[in-house]
């Protein structure tokens, strides 16, 4: 029997496909914040957004206050129920989730919403079975204005919980060797007006400009963009 040649019409179609990637999470992924281009995930959908030469397809799958459990619950039903390519499942999954669970009800010293060992035994069983479905990366949190806080009138937020948060993330990262995205390291080298002319005046969310710049790092973080290429 004939074997398959590399260019024939068959291979052809097969690798015309356009990689299908899924971004689940908080509202970093939703892109809460930015009245201008909708987030980081959207900006970055559009830029392969050509009739003429299809780029890879985004699913932004961001839900705003959701923290590892809420993702976790959601996870398998969203990534296999998504696209207009029904036979294949998703080629890469991007995850971004932490921040809401950093953070504290009623005062600042209060009962974190989820305890740093619950959250490190979810998130390792999140990051297990999403490395199950297909190739994992993690953007990381970027970094709260604490003089904004509380935020909703019940919420606080502190740095020194975001990396508590963001260093148990980032070991369980190394440790299923998915590629993580430090943008609380790399904000937290910038002075704090550069940070805070980045966020909303709730101090929480990313504004146009701070989504302006995530998406500049995430398009220069190589590991993510030779799997979509």
């Amino acid at each position: 029997m004939a074997a398959t040649l590399p260019h024939s019409p068959l291979m052809r179609a097969v690798s015309a496909h356009p990689k299908k990637v899924i971004a689940i999470g908080d509202s970093l992924i939703y892109g809460y914040g930015d009245g201008e281009g909708g987030g980081w995930v959207d900006r970055l959908r559009l830029c392969w957004m050509n009739p003429e030469q299809p780029g890879p397809i985004f699913y932004n799958l961001g839900v705003r206050g959701d923290g590892v459990a809420q993702v976790a619950r959601r996870l398998e039903r969203e990534f296999c129920d998504r696209g207009e390519l029904r036979h294949r499942t998703p080629d890469i999954l991007i995850l971004s989730v932490g921040l809401n669970d950093s953070a504290r009800a009623g005062r600042p010293n209060g009962r974190p919403m989820t305890d740093l060992a619950s959250f490190e035994r979810d998130l390792a069983h999140l990051l297990d079975r999403a490395s199950q479905l297909c190739p994992v990366f993690f953007v990381g949190m970027t970094p709260v204005n604490e003089a904004a806080m509380p935020f909703a009138n019940i919420l606080y937020f502190s740095r020194a919980d975001q990396i508590r948060y963001r260093n148990v993330t980032r070991q369980l990262c190394e440790a299923c060797q998915t590629p993580y995205l430090d943008l609380l390291e790399q904000w937290s080298q910038q002075s704090d007006s550069w940070v805070q002319n980045r966020l909303c005046a709730d101090g929480i969310h990313p504004n146009a400009t701070g989504y302006r710049t995530i998406l500049k790092t995430v398009q220069s973080w190589q590991p993510l963009m030779r799997a979509i290429h």
